[in-house]
């Protein structure tokens, strides 16, 4: 079959496009699926650079995202059928992620466990799917599951062009704040105003922070006025401190990654002065990527996908990702 291979770690080059990679094989509980799409996330920039603590099994095929039909079904599969069609969550629980300790996407086919099998509506495509697990799903339960957004708060979204971003600003306009988003060019900062965020700033201009406190007040420690209520922040780094600054009193800063450095400058004096809440969230289960999917269905949200590329081309898919030369997703079709 067709595939992406990675045999060795380093840069993207290192990843070779074969036409005579050995099928799979269906074992027991487990399904082989046509993949129809799958999606990067930053996660298979740092699976082809090499991870310290994480030892990938070579060759690999990458990619963490997928969705399409099932082909076959191994013995004691339930419920599933061939032709069923299926979102994969890319949590393996025995053998860890797709694309890492098991092969993932970037194939015209996979083998799959029944247990990371999610029916898709048949209003879905396998485009918009693919683009939900990692980026979306994880977005989803830090403002859904976790109930950290609120109608009419104002929220601020650093890095809010990529993937996670982009959910974050659909997410949180869905449940009725005013959005801050912050990207780096001046037609990403046109396609987040597309995208419904109520302003914009380019932070490679603007500091965001004394934006916020310019426009709201500066956070005041003996009364609730002044700054915004949330920062969603998951680049950390030298974003962090800043952060801190224009939250206001009572307020949230939402965590589910560090980008940009996890070791940032930290001033503590913020978090007990402004009674500041830190709310971490990490990773995403089916239920966020069942309640995504009847988002889409319903109309209610659109996934954001930038580029949609044959698989010949994914190299080029995954460098734009890594030269963050993307608004929103972008798609593989095998």
């Amino acid at each position: 079959m067709k595939a992406v291979v990675l045999r060795e770690h380093g840069a993207l080059d290192k990843l070779q496009y074969v036409t005579d990679f050995p099928d799979p094989v269906v074992t027991e509980g487990h399904v082989v699926i046509r993949v129809r799409a799958t999606s990067f996330n930053y996660h298979d920039v740092f699976t082809v650079r090499g991870m310290p603590g994480i030892k990938v099994p070579m060759p690999m095929i990458i990619g963490l995202d997928l969705a399409g039909e099932i082909l076959e079904i191994g013995p004691d599969v339930t419920g599933w059928k061939a032709g069923d069609r299926v979102l994969v969550n890319p949590l393996n629980r025995a053998k860890g992620l797709m694309g890492e300790m098991m092969h993932g996407g970037l194939a015209e086919k996979c083998l799959v466990a029944q247990h990371q099998l999610i029916r898709m509506p048949d209003g879905v495509s396998f485009e918009a799917a693919a683009s939900l697990p990692v980026a979306y799903g994880t977005a989803h339960r830090m403002i859904v599951t976790h109930d950290t957004i609120q109608k009419g708060e104002k929220v601020v979204v650093l890095g809010a062009s990529g993937g996670v971003g982009t959910g974050c600003v659909l997410l949180a306009k869905l449940r009725g704040a005013e959005v801050i988003a912050c990207a780096s060019s001046a037609d990403k900062i046109e396609r987040l105003k597309a995208l419904g965020a109520d302003h914009v700033i380019n932070y490679r201009e603007v500091d965001f922070s004394k934006w916020a406190i310019e426009k709201f007040g500066k956070p005041q420690r003996r009364t609730y006025e002044g700054g915004v209520d949330v920062v969603i922040n998951f680049t950390g780094g030298d974003t962090w401190a800043p952060t801190l600054r224009c939250v206001k009193r009572g307020g949230k800063i939402l965590v589910c990654g560090a980008t940009a450095g996890y070791d940032p400058k930290e001033d503590l004096r913020y978090i007990w002065s402004f009674e500041l809440k830190v709310i971490g969230s990490n990773s995403f289960y089916d239920e966020n990527l069942v309640a995504l999917m009847d988002m889409i269905q319903d109309g209610r949200m659109k996934p954001v996908i930038d580029e949609v590329l044959p698989l010949e081309r994914a190299v080029d898919g995954l460098r734009m990702i890594e030269n963050r030369n993307v608004f929103g997703k972008v798609v593989v079709t095998p």
